[in-house]
Formats: structure tokens, sequence, C-alpha cells
């Protein structure tokens, strides 16, 4: 392994949100800052920068992932998906959003991403999850304004446990 100075930037191509890309990054550079502030995707919010809030979860070859833990240089040649993917070309909210929205399961936002990135991967893993188990992922994020029971809802809703949405990705 070659070691590479604090100055030495190096290429690193993905697809982001099914877009060919190429940029440069340091050695240290966080997934999260290259998104924001290299690739110009700046839906992917930073809250913590330790992992522990969730605010920057994107989904990594499709698995969900801290991309304050991830380094640039890591997802080089992968394929990164980040919340502006999720609502159609169009605009249209996806069946994940919708009910979001129909639920009240925001209210600043902030956090908003990173979970809606969190349950895509879920729910794409295990369509019909119980209460339980939406408590469980939910509990590896912090939102501060929601209290989270219109989160669990709008995610319950949105797999077909409660009610019946129709169309359209999770």
């Amino acid at each position: 392994m070659r070691r590479v100075g604090r100055d030495q930037r190096s290429h690193v191509r993905v697809k982001l949100n099914g877009r060919s890309l190429s940029a440069e990054a340091e050695p240290r550079m966080l997934l999260s800052d290259f998104i924001r502030q290299t690739l110009g995707a700046t839906g992917t919010h930073v809250g913590c920068e330790h992992g522990v809030c969730g605010c920057c979860t994107v989904l990594l070859d499709g698995i969900a992932v801290r991309s304050c833990l991830t380094l640039a240089m890591q997802v080089d040649g992968r394929e990164i998906t980040t919340v502006e993917s999720l609502a159609g070309t169009d605009g249209a909210l996806n069946v994940l959003q919708r009910a979001f929205r129909k639920n009240h399961a925001l209210q600043c936002g902030f956090c908003t991403p990173g979970i809606l990135m969190t349950f895509t991967d879920f729910l794409r893993r295990n369509p019909r999850p119980s209460e339980e188990q939406v408590i469980e992922v939910l509990s590896g994020h912090i939102c501060r304004c929601t209290g989270y029971v219109g989160i669990v809802s709008a995610v319950l809703e949105a797999a077909g446990s409660t009610g019946s949405t129709s169309g359209g990705k999770p």
C-alpha cells in the first residue's frame, strides 16, 4: 500500500444518483464533505460528525451507511444514492416521502434525509416490518423535533402495515 501525503489528492469516480462523476479528494476527506462540497448534493446533512445522529446517512451500493464515518477515497468506483434521488424526475414524491408528509413525520427537516435513506434501504430488505422493528431501526437516528411517533406511523404506512399507499418506490 502506497502512503499518501496530506497534500496529495486522488481522483474518486462515483455514480451519484445515477450520474457518473469524478472529482479530486484529499486522503482524509469524509464522504459527507465530498458529496456536499465537491459534488454539490447538499441534501445530505451533517450533524454530529461521529455517526451517532444519522443525519448523513446515504446508500452506498444500496446499503445505508453514515457518510461522516466513510472516507471519500473508500467509495471510488461505487454507487452513492442520496435523498435527492428519491422523488421522481417530475418531482413527484415517492411512497415513503408522501407518508412522511401525511403523518407529519418531519418538522425542521434536518434529520429527515438520513431517516428517509435508512428506511429506503430497510423497507427494500424488509417490506412488512413490525412496529418494533421500525422503532429499533429508528433508534439509530436523533430527531429533536418530532417525538418519533409520526415517523413510525409514516414508515408503517409506506410499508402497507397500517394502511394502503399506492404507487411508487419505497
